[in-house]
């Protein structure tokens, strides 16, 4: 269905079932009469959220749904990161998702063996480019911070990350907050109307309220907001390690709180939640039945899909290691949360959408965005609205534009076609309906609580170099790889993030963990750049060493979690990285990258060895230890559909088997095993 198609007809639905639905009281009919019939729907899209077609043509970056995580070498294959968002898995299972991109569609090729990336059209600017100079050069930041007048060196950090620019931002949404949409045109129109005064999250997940206006029903424990709190499996990115960490929220329209009889009910609700989970984990049971329950009866139960009028909350948070949880003063979250937020991120499902109604050869990027850069949201082309509000040069959050958030398309999205108004799409192979953090929610009661990092407890009194606290959890078994996520992710990576960097204090924790006199084959070494064929031997000693350890089960401590050297940075790291991170606020450059490490990573270097070569896009060849900053587009034939698209070989090997160091990995499925259960140490 298309937005044009649709919004004619959404007047009339949203006065007959959306209003009242959102603003009644408590019970249901409300005059002592017989209960109304549940609508067959929830409520969609008011046909007064107007946005524009922008071609990404006019963006800064013409490509900003190719993230930089995309731009970095394998070290030959031993480091193939590329595995956990360029997968046929989920498509192959038929789970929300109609994007594979391991070899699955001709046409979309494998972006696991080839840098294929595609121009909009043959006469647009190269797709092969890196663009994200902050990420590639911090340096130039640097130079950019500088011109400003501005001296990192006398910020404080820790004042900066404990302050609160999320609560400014949720007083200037307009409208109800029981209603997804402010229903008036202002920037914080589609803020997510969740309150930061209400978190965290009760024990069983729900955020209650004592402002009865936020609130649906009043179950005894304070007035039910709708949202509740999600504790999944982090990996490669929004980690503490990485910078950034993640609070998410999600919430059902209000007829799937309340029971047959139309009164408020947390058990109906919660059932009805539940009922979601296993739908997007692919855990649906016979008993479940074919539709959810209560008023919500007529509302079908699609495996792999949320229910229209699903809404998601993303506060991104900057890393504070002194966040556990157990002191509000530093910050009300737990797991490294940081009272500061870096985003702010919304999601709503506002209409109904079957992946599998569209194959992958329907893909087109080239098309216009839909979105609205004062109100700061986007649609990501398969039934989602996405807004965003992110750090002004103050630090005051304000409403992302449409080349900002087309970022977040390039994620959250998948393949339509339509014959009147197309729009944007993309997406990667990894998401079950656009979405990541539900289908890798800690199966049952574990994951319905606050994002809280493997339980992330400090040390008192740390030192500022130092390992800041311990994980209480182990590490969950991917339901197909049979290994924990974790040791995965190690093992074919080789390093902590999607970049494949290593940042110094796990390269300490290894070299005092994989040493000779423990029974490894030989001390962790450090990388050797001094050739290409150091570097690349030095990554293969790397890559075996790693394995060994994780099979050891050194990854995880005596009780069997999570070592928290591998997860949690020590406080000087934490505040160097948000001190990095504030560069690119206060010069407002997010279009060249969001991500800033120290220098430039590794991963980004040339290291090719012979017959592996390609040069710059003129000629130019690479001198070993260059930073890439294009690739190679093939030019052979105009007439053909690979004219101007990447030619240039990852160097993972799909024929090389996981035993003799191989990485290739075309079906990964990013689900836990059921019932939850946790890597062993030997």
């Amino acid at each position: 269905m298309n937005r044009r198609l649709v919004l004619g007809s959404l007047g009339s639905i949203l006065s007959a079932m959306g209003i009242a639905l959102y603003l009644q009281g408590c019970g249901g009919s409300g005059d002592g009469g017989p209960a109304p019939t549940p609508p067959e729907n929830p409520p969609l899209q008011p046909a007064g959220l107007n946005g524009e077609f922008i071609s990404p043509l006019l963006f800064a970056n013409p490509y900003p749904h190719i993230p930089a995580q995309c731009y970095i070498e394998t070290s030959r294959g031993a480091q193939n990161a590329c595995q956990f968002c360029h997968t046929n898995g989920v498509y192959d299972i038929r789970l929300g998702n109609n994007l594979p991109q391991a070899g699955g569609e001709e046409r979309l090729g494998n972006l696991q063996l080839d840098y294929s990336f595609a121009p909009h059209n043959q006469l647009a600017p190269l797709a092969t480019v890196n663009r994200w100079e902050n990420t590639l050069t911090p340096e130039k930041l640097a130079e950019a911070v500088n011109l400003l007048g501005i001296t990192p060196a006398h910020w404080d950090m820790k004042t900066y990350i404990r302050e609160d620019n999320w609560s400014a931002a949720i007083a200037q949404r307009p409208g109800n907050p029981k209603h997804w949409d402010g229903q008036a045109d202002t920037p914080f129109r589609l803020f997510p109307a969740l309150a930061p005064a209400d978190l965290p999250a009760q024990a069983d997940g729900f955020v209650r309220s004592l402002d009865e206006s936020r609130g649906f029903f009043h179950d005894g424990q304070g007035w039910v907001t709708g949202w509740r709190a999600v504790n999944f499996m982090p990996y490669g990115i929004f980690i503490p390690m990485a910078g950034s960490v993640s609070g998410i929220y999600i919430r059902l329209p209000a007829i799937f709180m309340q029971d047959e009889d139309g009164e408020f009910s947390l058990e109906t609700y919660t059932r009805n939640l539940d009922l979601v989970e296993r739908a997007i984990q692919d855990r649906l049971r016979p008993e479940d039945g074919d539709h959810y329950l209560g008023w919500a009866k007529n509302v079908p139960i699609y495996r792999g899909e949320y229910p229209v009028g699903t809404e998601f909350a993303h506060p991104l948070h900057y890393v504070d290691v002194r966040a556990d949880g157990s002191d509000a003063t530093i910050s009300p979250f737990p797991g490294t949360r940081a009272r500061r937020v870096k985003e702010v991120r919304y999601m709503y499902k506002w209409q109904e959408f079957h992946h599998e109604d569209f194959r992958p050869g329907e893909k087109e990027e080239g098309l216009p965005v839909y979105g609205n850069n004062s109100q700061g949201w986007v649609d990501n082309g398969v039934g989602w609205y996405l807004a965003g509000y992110i750090e002004n040069k103050e630090g005051a959050l304000r409403p992302q534009t449409v080349e900002e958030l087309t970022q977040c398309i390039g994620c959250h999205s998948g393949v339509v076609k339509s014959e009147v108004g197309p729009s944007f799409t993309s997406g990667t192979g990894n998401t079950v309906d656009s979405t990541w953090a539900l289908p890798r929610k800690f199966e049952g009661d574990a994951g319905w609580g606050e994002m809280n990092y493997l339980g992330y407890k400090a040390h008192a009194g740390a030192a500022a170099d130092a390992t800041p606290g311990y994980a209480r959890l182990g590490d969950p078994i991917n339901r197909y790889e049979n290994k924990g996520e974790l040791r995965h992710f190690l093992d074919h990576v080789v390093g902590a993030s999607l970049y494949g960097d290593m940042p110094q204090a796990i390269e300490r924790f290894l070299a005092l963990t994989i040493r000779a006199e423990r029974g490894y084959s030989q001390d962790w070494p450090a990388i050797d750049s001094s050739s290409a064929t150091a570097f690349n031997s030095s990554q293969a000693s790397r890559q075996q060493l790693m394995r060994t350890m994780t099979a050891r089960g050194d990854h995880l401590d005596a009780t069997g979690h999570i070592q928290g050297a591998l997860l949690y940075p020590p406080e000087q790291d934490a505040l160097a990285a948000a001190a990095r991170y504030r560069q690119v606020v206060v010069t407002q450059r997010y279009n060249l990258g969001k991500d800033v490490f120290p220098q430039t990573p590794a991963t980004f270097r040339y290291f090719r060895q012979e017959g592996e070569h390609f040069t710059h896009l003129d000629g130019t060849p690479y001198q070993s230890g260059d930073i890439i900053t294009e690739r190679t587009v093939d030019t052979s034939d105009p007439t053909k559909d690979t004219y101007m698209v990447g030619d240039v070989p990852t160097l993972v090997d799909e024929n090389k088997a996981y035993a003799d160091g191989g990485t290739y990995n075309p079906d990964f499925i990013p689900l836990l095993a059921s019932p939850l259960v946790f890597e062993q140490r030997p």
